[in-house]
């Protein structure tokens, strides 16, 4: 009988555990100043319910956004994947972004946390807050992947022994190229076969120093070098958006690539499970998703930007990405209409499914997009190893929703839990 892959062992056990009525457990940062892991339970009907608060022994960023310098909004470090399982669900691994620290957990038979280890990236914090923000593992190298807002450290790399424990290491990497000393990077990801580390960004210049108008609006054009406007929105037009490195045989990095992504700030980057060399990038200014592929020597190619309506007002901010079990259904946050859209995936094809997929979850009236609606601010998403439900945090309505999945790609809320105001980032779970 042929091996089993590690995603038909996880959804068959995740459809057992829903035929026990045990449903899962799931994952989220809150991000406050005393950071810690909720813990949730997941019943088999969608439903959540706050099993235990772990302190990370680290600080968050609070409800301050360092990438904008506002005193409260969501989406603090404008980055994805700031709370991760290991792939046999024995640790969990949590930034800090207030202290640039990393957290490592024990996960327990129960889905409980018992915290093992908190170590300092190794880059030093600047005013009010650092900006560790996202993370990736390579179980095979035992090394763990850290991605900060600023730089020019972008990338600091740690150990992870068989217990757990971190040992932050002196290697260090940047997103930024000599034209561009400040760039943004948004996330880190590992190719499935763990030969590549495939970097997103969203500015080139971020508003902490671009600037806001006397509105309070940001200022997203700036004279160039040519002394023409220039938008501080990375791959818009230059095309260097996604930076791709090497993974050598010791988990260390080669030099980057910089490589184009295909439209305005690729923001997130993600495989699908059953095309190894195949990803899916969702654009934050680009305003829609496409479909990109890798080859063996870490070039990539990216197709046509398939966008979303944005009759609302341009830039969308659509930023986080998941993929159903079966690579069918793209389940895109868009942080400026408050909101999910979905995607069907056919082959090598990307069409609209649902715009929008549910209806907008509103927040307080306090924070507006880029696009300069009110928003509530959604960030990360996480879609159950059944498929059959998607989570989404809304940090300006201080509410985690979870909804059904339906095969059209519409959205049913099947539960709502109040969590801490703006702060909260990262989704992980089983």
């Amino acid at each position: 009988m042929a091996k089993e892959t590690s995603m038909s062992k996880e959804m068959g056990m995740s459809r057992e555990m829903s035929m026990n009525g045990r449903g899962g457990h799931l994952y989220m940062q809150t991000n406050e100043v005393k950071n810690a892991i909720i813990h949730y339970h997941r019943s088999a009907n969608g439903t959540l319910t706050e099993v235990e608060r772990v302190a990370t022994g680290g600080t968050g960023s609070g409800t301050f956004k360092p990438i904008s310098g506002q005193e409260s909004a969501p989406n603090s470090f404008e980055g994805a994947s700031s709370v991760i399982l290991s792939p046999d669900r024995s640790f969990l691994f949590a930034t800090n972004g207030g202290d640039n620290s990393v957290s490592s957990f024990a996960v327990g038979d129960q889905g409980t946390l018992r915290l093992i280890d908190t170590k300092p990236t190794g880059n030093a914090v600047e005013g009010k807050s650092g900006t560790a923000k996202s993370l990736a593992y390579s179980p095979s190298k035992g090394m763990l992947y850290v991605v900060h807002s600023f730089g020019p450290d972008h990338i600091r790399l740690m150990s992870v022994s068989s217990e757990g424990k971190l040992a932050p290491r002196m290697e260090r990497y940047t997103a930024n190229t000599p034209e561009k000393p400040h760039r943004v990077p948004t996330m880190g990801v590992l190719s499935p076969d763990e030969k590549f580390f495939l970097v997103g960004t969203t500015f080139d210049l971020p508003i902490a120093i671009s600037g806001t108008y006397p509105d309070g609006s940001p200022i997203l054009w700036v004279p160039g070098p040519d002394g023409k406007p220039r938008s501080v929105a990375s791959n818009a037009p230059d095309p260097d958006g996604i930076v791709v490195f090497r993974v050598n045989a010791n988990g260390t990095l080669s030099d980057p690539s910089f490589q184009d992504g295909g439209g305005g700030s690729p923001f997130y980057i993600a495989f699908l499970h059953n095309r190894p060399d195949t990803f899916i990038i969702g654009y934050a200014v680009g305003d829609g998703v496409s479909m990109g592929h890798i080859d063996e020597d870490g070039r990539i190619g990216v197709s046509k930007v398939v966008p979303i309506d944005t009759r609302r007002g341009a830039i969308a901010e659509l930023c986080w990405l998941s993929v159903s079990p079966d690579d069918r259904l793209l389940y895109a946050t868009v942080f400026g209409y408050s909101d999910v859209t979905t995607f069907l995936i056919d082959g090598p094809e990307i069409r609209v499914a649902k715009d929008p997929a549910c209806p907008e979850v509103e927040g307080d009236g306090t924070f507006r997009g880029l696009c300069g609606d009110v928003s509530s601010g959604p960030s990360d998403n996480w879609v159950s190893p059944d498929g059959a439900f998607l989570y989404q945090i809304y940090g300006n309505a201080s509410k985690l929703v979870g909804y059904a999945t339906k095969p059209d790609g519409s959205l049913e809320e099947v539960t709502s839990i109040a969590i801490p105001y703006n702060s909260p980032e990262g989704l992980a779970g089983f």
